[in-house]
């Protein structure tokens, strides 16, 4: 890979993993629900410029329902009741995991033996994190705010099998599905079911008052969240897997956990204890094994992604 194109790549991630400390931050003056609307409403004037991809409808719909609606509700309202954010960016990884498994129930793709590992090793980092108990100095994390985390991954690896359904369905017509379109165009989906949810959860005049009395912080979240963290950093990371084979690119997108972990230690100052520690690396050791492929030759390992 080209220097520049490596940089490129590593500020995606960096982008990516601030992601989750700067949803933390929109949530200080935000309900959970409102700035996840908010944050695809702000995405919307990207139709102007970006082309609609060639995706079925029922494709399009359906992906922007699991990841607009399933993946980031959960993942903010998470967030919200005490998800630290560090622990979340390595968490909502285990879509790595989850997919390969809806792959064999609807798509009959057998799951690697490195797949089935990694989920294994994956499982133990979880348990570590789930037994996690309170601390003078520690947040205990909430169980439904440790389910919905792990909801928001399975809504995720849903998405990922809807999209490997529609390119499937592309390529038997010699075409291919434009990424960064796919995510603009499928923006039009969440914001209207987010915002119904915003207003079940919360009062009408709590809504209006919080839209009408942003502070430079929420706007900051929101801008962040829509055009950095979606339109650029997707659009760059598109860009990446059309100059380059999958194989380069996607294994850089492990260090999104690990910019997740610092920029919430050194922005929010979360302090996690020796077990959710465990937890997190043990998760991050799965992604790895489960993501890189190694041979054994000689006594020693040779990676060749």
């Amino acid at each position: 890979m080209k220097r520049k194109d490596i940089l490129l790549a590593l500020l995606v991630v960096v982008i990516w993993g601030a992601n989750f400390t700067v949803i933390k931050l929109g949530l200080d003056g935000v309900p959970s629900m409102l700035l996840a609307a908010l944050r695809y409403t702000f995405v919307l004037p990207a139709l102007l410029f970006v082309k609609k991809p060639n995706i079925d409808l029922k494709y399009g719909i359906g992906y922007g329902l699991s990841v607009g609606v399933g993946q980031f509700a959960c993942l903010f309202y998470a967030l919200q009741i005490g998800m630290p954010a560090g622990l979340a960016s390595i968490i909502l990884q285990s879509a790595a995991f989850i997919t390969p498994l809806l792959a064999f129930l609807f798509l009959k793709e057998p799951i690697r033996q490195k797949q089935f590992i990694g989920l294994i090793i994956a499982s133990f980092g979880l348990f570590f994190i789930g037994r996690s108990g309170s601390n003078s100095s520690i947040t205990e994390i909430p169980l439904p705010a440790l389910m919905l985390t792990l909801a928001a991954a399975s809504f995720w690896a849903l998405s990922n099998i809807i999209l490997k359904f529609a390119s499937n369905e592309a390529a038997s017509k010699g075409q291919q599905i434009d990424m960064l379109g796919v995510v603009v165009w499928t923006s039009l989906v969440p914001p209207i079911p987010l915002f119904i949810f915003a207003f079940m959860l919360d009062t009408p005049q709590m809504i209006f008052t919080t839209i009408f009395n942003l502070s430079p912080m929420s706007i900051f979240s929101i801008f962040y969240l829509a055009v950095g963290a979606t339109i650029f950093g997707y659009g760059t990371w598109s860009l990446l897997l059309g100059k380059y084979p999958a194989s380069k690119i996607a294994p850089i997108s492990l260090l999104v956990p690990i910019t997740g972990l610092i920029t919430a230690k050194i922005i929010l100052g979360e302090s996690l204890s020796a077990s959710q520690w465990i937890g997190g690396l043990i998760i991050l050791i799965g992604l790895i094994f489960a993501n890189l492929d190694f041979h054994i030759f000689k006594g020693s390992f040779k990676q060749t992604a």
